[in-house]
């Protein structure tokens, strides 16, 4: 996500989050409920398909009818809801830990009649040993810079979310395709997540959390795991991949 988009949205800090039944804005057949983390820039990236571009076009690539889609980091729910209407996989499960944004993505949801479809938790999918029962989440002016981490110390309010075993979750759904994009927190998830369940990929890096050398990590990650870019729709920092066999 672009520091123009991080700067292009402010709240105060104290405000709920608002949201109606307007259309907003339409993006490739989902309709957007007006809402207090849109401002006219957005609309506009949104109307023209470019708002999260890259992970829509990836995840429209690889996400067939007989998939079960993994989402991790909700956002606006605007992603999510294009892959159910476009794609029509048998179901997407999309996780988003900023409880701010739930009722927003529930009026997208609704909005678009994807209730039996797609399926919101308020949850941050936790991977590896030692799970904690809940994780601090990091609530700033723009639900774009909101994350569980905050290594420089930002002003925020923190707020404790629930955590679920992402092992659980998977043996549970059986999901065939990951969609991942959670401000920086990827890379500690791809250290301990189990990728042999997904046969493709979407994810957006966010080297300015892990720098440069994280990035890499978290690519060696799906190469040692049998992953192979799209070319076609990928860039450095958005990655569509699938496996070898797919790709070859």
């Amino acid at each position: 996500m672009s520091e123009t988009e991080l700067a292009s949205h402010k709240m105060a800090s104290d405000a709920p989050p608002v949201v109606s039944q307007e259309i907003a804005a339409t993006c490739l057949g989902v309709k957007v409920p007006q809402s207090s983390f849109l401002t006219e820039t957005r609309i506009k990236r949104i109307n023209a398909a470019r708002y999260e571009g890259q992970e829509i076009a990836g995840a429209l690539h690889v996400v067939c009818e007989e998939d079960r889609v993994l989402e991790v980091g909700a956002g606006l729910g605007i992603v999510g809801a294009v892959i159910a209407v476009n794609a029509k996989p048998q179901k997407v499960l999309s996780f988003e830990a900023n409880p701010e944004l739930v009722p927003v993505i529930h009026a997208l949801h609704d909005m678009n009649d994807l209730g039996s479809q797609v399926e919101l938790r308020n949850q941050v999918l936790f991977a590896g040993a030692d799970r904690p029962q809940t994780m601090a989440f990091h609530l700033r002016n723009s639900f774009l810079g909101s994350s569980l981490l905050n290594e420089a110390g930002r002003p925020s309010r923190v707020v404790e979310i629930p955590t679920v075993d992402a092992a659980e979750v998977i043996a549970e759904f059986k999901p065939t395709v990951l969609v991942m994009d959670i401000e920086g927190g990827e890379l500690a998830l791809l250290e301990a997540l189990d990728l042999s369940a997904f046969r493709a990929i979407v994810i957006e890096f966010h080297p300015e959390a892990y720098e440069v050398k994280g990035m890499r990590r978290c690519k060696t990650i799906l190469r040692e795991a049998g992953f192979e870019k799209v070319d076609d729709v990928s860039t450095r920092t958005v990655w569509t991949c699938a496996r070898k066999t797919e790709t070859s």
